[in-house]
């Protein structure tokens, strides 16, 4: 066993005779010996692969041990080990496993699991790679729940059926102790999307100035994510600050007054219910610039939509593709320069079709036992392969 001993400077070194104590004067006393304040008499520390020994004096024993034994507690708490399933809910329904939805979602599993049980909409199931190229993962399997509303996956994660759930806006503002949040980058893009037949494009560009982005964004999205006047969110393109988005209530009322009376009036979807709250706020500011919008029934026709799409891609030519799909534009051509690029976002944007209003992060609550996160890439896509759960239990 390889051990090296240290001592202070008023202890002897090993197999050297202890010096007698020195004796202070008492005037007009009997000179008797005084101990020096030196509560360590003698400290030796072996540094060996097994143990750590200290030889002190009872009383200061356990003070000096205890830290060290925490922190190898703690340490053996920590330490990576494998076993366990992770179980993750979603809201979307995935159909087939390999469909681009899927491809999109659950691609980024497959360097370390591979997938043995699926069931269309509902369930799926992903085991370890045994042979895959980083290793196998910690984790044994992920166990995935689709189709599961927000409100679900809160409760599944309060009650401890999931480890990983998808945060709202509404949950966004919840603080809690009882669980970690791993956030992307803002690749989540919220906006409205006017139908053709709406075909005033004053009445279009009016709800565009009348929408008070700054309330929303800190009252319902309490300052989560960003304000923006554009498709691409400015960490991609670098130029969304050149597209205004601030409210002009006095212009918006001025467009909506010179409009016909019977095109002021306008029906909104939601797509999200999450998305509710946004969408009552954005009738009450269309009031406010004499626009009536009236929220309808999901799953109803509507003059306009609020809409969120992401981004797929750090390549800003093909995010912008991806966007304009999503939203039912015409696909721009490719972009080889930030100029070309900036000339196609600007022709989308140009006639008020689409107004974006926000770009938001992709927010996760994670329980206390994973760890080895954020198990997140900046655009959202999942890496668990070197996540683990404590105990090994999910």
């Amino acid at each position: 066993m390889l051990w090296r001993e240290y001592s202070g400077h008023s202890a002897p070194r090993r197999g050297q005779p202890v010096p007698p104590l020195p004796l202070r004067p008492n005037p007009g006393k009997t000179s008797i010996p005084i101990h020096k304040p030196n509560p360590i008499r003698r400290f030796s520390l072996r540094l060996c692969v097994s143990a750590v020994n200290f030889r002190l004096p009872p009383r200061l024993r356990v003070k000096c041990l205890l830290p060290v034994l925490l922190a190898a507690t703690a340490s053996a708490a920590t330490r990576p080990h494998y076993g366990g399933a992770l179980r993750v809910e979603i809201r979307e329904s995935i159909d087939a496993p390999d469909s681009p939805q899927a491809q999109r979602r659950l691609g980024s599993l497959a360097p370390g699991f591979t997938l043995s049980s699926w069931e269309p909409g509902r369930r799926a199931v992903y085991a370890a790679d045994e042979n895959a190229a980083g290793g196998r993962p910690f984790l044994d399997s992920i166990e995935i729940e689709m189709a599961r509303p927000l409100r679900d996956q809160s409760i599944d994660f309060g009650l401890g059926r999931a480890a990983v759930v998808e945060l709202g806006l509404d949950d966004l503002r919840r603080q809690s102790n009882a669980r970690s949040v791993w956030t992307s980058a803002p690749v989540r893009v919220i906006a409205l999307v006017f139908q053709p037949c709406v075909e005033d494009a004053r009445i279009r560009e009016a709800l565009a100035l009348a929408v008070d982005r700054t309330a929303i964004l800190n009252v319902l999205l309490q300052r989560q994510g960003e304000i923006s006047g554009a498709l691409l969110p400015q960490w991609l393109s670098g130029y969304a600050f050149l597209f205004p988005a601030a409210a002009d209530l006095a212009r918006a009322r001025a467009l909506a007054a010179a409009a016909p009376a019977p095109a002021r009036r306008i029906t909104l979807a939601v797509e999200e219910a999450s998305a509710q709250a946004i969408a009552e706020r954005i009738s009450l500011n269309a009031r406010d610039a004499g626009l009536t919008v009236v929220l309808a029934q999901r799953g109803a026709d509507a003059d306009a939509r609020l809409v969120e799409a992401r981004i797929i891609s750090q390549d800003a030519s093909s995010a912008l593709t991806g966007l304009a799909a999503a939203m039912g534009l015409p696909s721009p051509p490719r972009a080889d320069s930030p100029q070309a690029l900036y000339a196609a976002e600007s022709a989308l944007l140009e006639g008020f079709r689409v107004i974006p209003l926000f770009h938001l992060p992709d927010a996760y609550a994670v329980s206390p036992r994973v760890r080895g996160g954020p198990g997140i890439t900046p655009l959202g896509e999942w890496r668990f392969q070197d996540l683990w759960l404590e105990n090994g239990r999910p």
